[in-house]
């Protein structure tokens, strides 16, 4: 990998003031970026309605002008087309293996139709097999000693990151940056910035055949080596040895929040502001089950993924969530956007509206869609209303 200057400095200390975090994270010296001091200018508001989009490469250039005039004529503001799914990338990458250029090409056409364009990327799995093969010592593991490369929980794509790895921290880094260099792209949107799911949402638990009425070692992260001598010099206890007490210890569930915040906030967010990106992520309504204490971090917007349906829900909860949302952000010097996620397989063209409006009366700045694969004509007439 590219060397790059670094310097020795405490996490929370002088990198998150160049931020304007007031985020303290695990208080354990360790290796971070050198960022570049250029002021940060704050975006002007987002979109409010955004699409996430995965990548069709067999469409041509018409293919693509005629979905993004249909998506401004309905009113879809923004798109956050899917560039890097943690294998290799669709956008110029100095390390990573590059399958094509696609964002590159679809950057013009879609601000042709006044399309902002946030690049959707990855965080924290890592499943290109040269990149597995040769940082085993990467990889997240769960408390029974069981690395997330070899031992994925649920799918074999969950090969998640240590997130104390310095190397590792480095490497989220270097993906932003790769995209903040794109000196036309308007923004950058992180997604999987976590740890696996200690517990599946209720309706996702029947698919994997599985009960999860407490936090199980087999889904239990992170207990890698980097996260368990930091955690044992704050605390002096290695949490291996908390055993089946480890859930219940608030020092360390606390500890595990921080270090995936401290990805965020001394590395995603710092590399993105070097480059003038707003940088905002897609997030989980059930944060503590998947270790995304997501109401501490220093982002632009925020896009919860409120997927009633798995939760076994209905579209009311959608709003409760939302307004749970904007409580745990409340800054009145520095408010952050709420964009509703929305599972259109869970919300049908006739209930489009009413979500969107439970979204807006909730406090909600707008909404996103999942994804450009399920609309039909009937959503795309049915959005159009909206």
């Amino acid at each position: 990998m590219e060397k790059r200057k670094f310097i020795k400095t405490l996490i929370g200390g002088s990198l998150a003031m160049m931020t304007g975090s007031s985020w303290l994270g695990c208080q354990s010296p360790t290796t971070q970026r050198e960022i570049a001091t250029t002021k940060y200018t704050k975006p002007q508001p987002l979109p409010n309605r955004w699409i996430w989009l995965r990548p069709k490469l067999d469409w041509t250039e018409d293919d693509w002008k005629r979905t993004f005039e249909r998506m401004k004529k309905v009113g879809i503001e923004g798109i956050l087309p899917q560039v890097y799914a943690g294998n290799d990338t669709l956008f110029d990458h100095p390390t990573l293996p590059v399958k094509k250029r696609w964002l590159e090409d679809i950057l013009p056409l879609a601000h042709s139709f006044d399309l902002e364009v946030h690049a959707w990327m990855w965080t924290m799995p890592l499943n290109e097999k040269t990149m597995v093969e040769k940082h085993p010592d990467w990889f997240s593991v769960n408390r029974n000693g069981q690395p997330a490369h070899t031992h994925p929980a649920y799918v074999k794509y969950y090969k998640f990151l240590c997130p104390c790895h310095p190397e590792v921290q480095e490497f989220v880094a270097s993906n932003v940056e790769a995209l903040g260099k794109i000196e036309d792209l308007d923004g950058i949107h992180l997604d999987y910035v976590r740890q696996p799911d200690v517990i599946l949402a209720e309706a996702l638990q029947p698919k994997y055949n599985i009960v999860q009425d407490k936090e199980y070692p087999e889904y239990d992260y992170p207990y890698s080596q980097n996260c368990r001598n930091l955690f044992k010099e704050e605390h002096g206890i290695d949490p291996m040895d908390l055993g089946d007490e480890a859930p219940a210890d608030e020092a360390w569930r606390q500890f595990r929040y921080d270090t995936v915040s401290n990805v965020v906030n001394n590395f995603c967010v710092p590399m993105a502001r070097k480059y003038n990106k707003p940088i905002t992520a897609a997030v989980f309504p059930n944060w503590e089950s998947v270790r995304q204490q997501w109401h501490r971090w220093d982002l632009d917007g925020f896009l919860p993924m409120l997927y009633q349906g798995f939760y076994n829900k209905d579209i009311a909860w959608i709003g409760e969530e939302v307004k749970k949302a904007l409580a745990r952000l409340q800054d009145e010097n520095n408010p952050k956007p709420v964009y509703s996620g929305l599972f259109l397989p869970h919300v049908p063209p006739a209930d489009i509206a009413q979500a969107v409006e439970v979204s807006k009366n909730s406090g909600a700045k707008g909404f996103s869609l999942f994804d450009l694969n399920s609309l039909s004509d009937e959503y795309w007439e049915a959005i159009g209303k909206v």
